[in-house]
């Protein structure tokens, strides 16, 4: 009897849209799992750091089943129909400025990315399957966020790298879209991807003209699986997690205070408060950072530790609400968090967090071991060379050191790994026996310097050329430059773009230090199960840059020429066919009348009326002019051997113009 009511309860739940009974038991443990966190952090440049931090977790398939209540339905597909073992997906606008926005900390490291679409992908499949899977995975994830990440099917436009720290799985590819154009309708289907979407948590702020009109803003999607491979069934089944990174500048509120940082709070970076939580969400926490740098700074103009105490009477700034918690690192005088939990902040109670200036803050972030950039030499549409640059910032502009330099590594006679990784179209024939290397201005054996290297040549229209090499370079150079020239190749009409004029886009190239790591080390270990944001800054994610997107220009033929051939050979046509239908159409008949009557009328008005007038002087009638003598034979002759001519000439003209242009 028991079990029967059972069923007539599931039924009913069913009927009216609830999850059946046994999937209520066990959603309700520690399943499926979902958190939001948020990242406020100001910068030395004026602007503030916003970082959305989504996480999505679901168990293996073995254990937990096929269907799922939070976590996104597309991507479980995804993962099985393509047998994914880890990918990242990026859609970028602007450029992450290393200088003044950090290059040695784990939010640089992780969430920098390149403009435009960057995609990697692992995947569990024989060798001889992954081009064939790659293809097919970017046909469906251009469906899924409405891009044209469809463009690196090709096989000029992917490569698999091999020496990269990032990038050190088996069956793996990399393709770049430097010149994809980001906008909302990719947001749209990222944010469909959460369980509450833009309707409720911390993605309800998301205001779309706050977000596209900063500096820089990156969203990203990296998905790790356990479901295939060596790892199955091992940990969690599949992880899911969605950043989103901006750069925003903040509205001055007065011109007086220009020396100041401009004050902020999270309704006038975004134009919206944040209503509460997610309901599905396990913990949503909003953390405030100060950075290493801005700590020291305070710590000089006397608020000792930025303890919780001291914020009540802190004479340098003031937060807009209470901390639940102070969060920092184990070194002293570094980044330190305040947290504030979203879940006691409802829609008629909204957190709306900020922070107000009340004396000047000058501060510097931490920078990478080296400044990378890239740039192109040379001139003319025939050849060329590209220079990739690595210099120490510190000593030329005064910059704080960052933690290489205060390592005991950097010392006299040690070396320093940087990997540099490029990938360059088959239009781009670069010449790698070409490579050279100064370093500090002088010039280096490359056996000196370079540990390993792999170098994939192009080969035209079938594959791009890829890159990648291990230097050692001395740890107290201040600059190196690696150097290779390259020519450039000639298209087919119909592979230019529409702006061909414009130039052709390089990738941008990964500089990694892989001897360096960048994590923070958090005092409190606990941290793990209660803000994944903070778990996943621990972990040790190697340093790396990317440099700059370079612009090409190639050999553009004129694509006015088809339209002046076009318009010239039309207007021949038209005079030809114009003049042969005027010659055909012409009647000699009434040409002839028509010279009779021009002929009756030629001795005019006047006359006549002086005749008539004579006439009546004399009393005499006038004498009706006689008829015109019809005009002889030889003109009606004459006349057609005029059009005859006529037509000769026009077609010995058309054939000549038509044999002409066969010539040409």
């Amino acid at each position: 009897m028991d079990l029967r009511c059972l069923c007539l309860l599931s039924l009913l739940l069913l009927s009216l849209g609830f999850p059946p009974i046994s999937a209520l038991g066990s959603v309700a443990g520690t399943d499926e799992d979902f958190t939001e966190e948020l990242l406020l952090k100001p910068l030395p440049d004026r602007k503030v750091l916003s970082h959305f931090h989504f996480e999505t977790s679901a168990p293996h398939t073995s254990v937990y089943g096929r269907h799922h209540r939070i976590f996104p339905k597309a991507v479980y597909q995804l993962v099985h129909k393509f047998r994914i073992r880890e990918i990242e997906l990026s859609f970028t606008q602007g450029r992450w400025n290393y200088e003044r926005w950090g290059g040695f900390d784990s939010l640089s490291s992780q969430n920098a990315k390149p403009p435009g679409v960057e995609l990697w992908a692992s995947f569990d499949v024989p060798p001889d399957e992954v081009d064939l899977t790659w293809r097919n995975l970017t046909h469906a994830l251009s469906g899924l966020f409405c891009a044209s990440i469809n463009f690196l099917e090709s096989s000029t436009a992917y490569s698999a790298p091999q020496l990269v720290p990032r990038f050190n799985l088996s069956g793996i590819r990399y393709g770049s879209l430097p010149r994809e154009a980001v906008c909302t309708e990719n947001l749209t289907p990222w944010l469909k991807l959460l369980p509450c979407r833009d309707k409720a948590g911390l993605a309800a702020i998301l205001d779309r003209p706050s977000i596209y009109k900063g500096f820089y803003h990156s969203q990203r999607l990296h998905l790790v699986s356990s479901e295939f491979g060596p790892n199955e069934g091992v940990g969690a089944g599949i992880i899911l997690v969605q950043t989103l990174t901006t750069v925003i500048q903040p509205d001055f509120q007065s011109t007086d205070e220009i020396s100041l940082q401009p004050s902020w709070s999270i309704s006038s970076i975004f134009g919206r408060k944040i209503p509460g939580q997610c309901v599905l969400a396990r913990l949503s926490n909003v953390f405030l950072e100060l950075e290493k740098g801005l700590v020291v700074e305070l710590e000089k103009l006397g608020l000792e530790h930025v303890n919780m105490k001291g914020l009540s009477k802190n004479p340098i700034f003031e937060l807009s609400g209470t901390p639940d918690r102070l969060v920092g690192e184990v070194s002293q005088k570094s980044s330190v968090f305040y947290e504030f939990n979203v879940n006691k902040y409802a829609v008629d109670d909204p957190l709306d967090l900020g922070i107000t200036w009340k004396l000047p803050m000058v501060w510097s972030c931490l920078l990478a071991p080296f400044h990378a950039t890239r740039f192109l030499m040379g001139s003319g549409n025939e050849r060329g060379s590209i220079a990739i640059s690595l210099r120490s910032l510190h000593s030329d502009l005064g910059l704080p050191s960052s933690e290489f330099e205060s390592s005991p590594l950097a010392k006299h006679g040690c070396t320093v790994r940087v990997v540099i990784f490029q990938v360059v179209p088959w239009y781009v024939k670069v010449y790698y026996h070409t490579l050279k290397i100064f370093i500090d201005g002088k010039t280096y054996v490359l056996s000196d310097v370079i540990e390993k290297m792999h170098v994939s040549p192009s080969e035209d229209k079938l594959s791009p050329g890829m890159m990648e090499i291990i230097f050692r370079l001395p740890c107290d150079m201040r600059s190196a430059t690696i150097i290779v020239d390259f020519d450039k190749g000639f298209l087919h009409i119909d592979e230019y773009p529409p702006d061909a004029n414009q130039g052709f886009d390089i990738p941008s190239a990964i500089v990694s230090f892989p001897d360096f790591h960048a994590s923070a080390y958090l005092t409190d270990k606990s941290l793990s199960n209660e803000s994944l944001l903070l778990f996943r800054f621990q972990e040790k994610n190697h340093v790396q840059s990317y440099t700059e997107v370079l612009l090409v220009p190639l050999t553009t033929p004129d694509f006015s020429m088809p339209y002046n051939v076009i318009t010239f050979t039309c207007t021949v046509l038209a005079l030809y066919f114009g003049s042969l239908l005027n010659v055909l159409r012409r009647r000699v008949g009434e040409e002839e009348r028509f010279l009779k009557s021009e002929a009756a009328l030629k001795p005019g008005l006047l006359p006549k009326l002086l005749t008539k007038l004579s006439a009546k002087l004399r009393r005499k009638s006038p004498e009706s002019p006689q008829p015109p003598s019809p005009s002889p034979p030889s003109s009606s002759s004459f006349v057609s051997l005029r059009l005859l001519l006529k037509v000769i000439l026009v077609a010995v003209l058309a054939i000549v113009w038509h044999y002409y242009l066969n010539d040409n």
